[in-house]
């Protein structure tokens, strides 16, 4: 009989197994936060971030200009330049493909926001002319890509 009633209040092997594992993950992770270099030693000063400790942390960004042009070298206004890149999910997250529908002004040109370096594909579709598309490694932070559009394929 009594041990029934010890049995009933005792709490069961699944919580003792979450508590413990609760009080794991919380002291894991206040020592990290305590040996951050980042932090100021006085309580009173807040902690302080130059823009080089930022960048550590962020892939580093490209500036790309993309100029769209015929074979003879005439612009081609108003077609459409998507760009696509990987773009970073987080820590839980896979990272995406993700895209800039851009269109290209009357001297053929246009600017890509500020994106991460790495593999970009740059697809353009103009109406009159083939579709273009190829993947470029970009490593610099700016840099200016010329694309000469072909006529397209006749059909009989």
């Amino acid at each position: 009989m009594r041990s029934k009633v010890f049995r009933s209040r005792s709490v069961p092997a699944r919580m003792w197994v979450a508590v413990l594992a609760a009080v794991l993950l919380c002291s894991g992770t206040a020592p990290a936060k305590a040996n951050r270099p980042d932090q100021s030693a006085t309580p009173d000063q807040p902690a302080s971030r130059g823009k080089k400790d930022q960048k550590s942390n962020e892939p580093a960004k490209v500036k790309l200009k993309i100029q769209v042009t015929s074979p003879d070298d005439k612009p081609i206004g108003n077609a459409s330049v998507y760009v696509r890149f990987n773009e970073s999910g987080g820590l839980f997250h896979h990272d995406k493909l993700a895209e800039l529908n851009l269109k290209t002004n009357q001297d053929g040109s246009v600017k890509v926001p500020e994106i991460p370096q790495g593999n970009i594909l740059i697809q353009v579709v103009a109406k009159g002319w083939r579709t273009y598309g190829k993947w470029y490694d970009i490593e610099t932070d700016e840099q200016t890509i010329s694309i000469k559009l072909d006529p397209p394929p006749h059909w009989y």
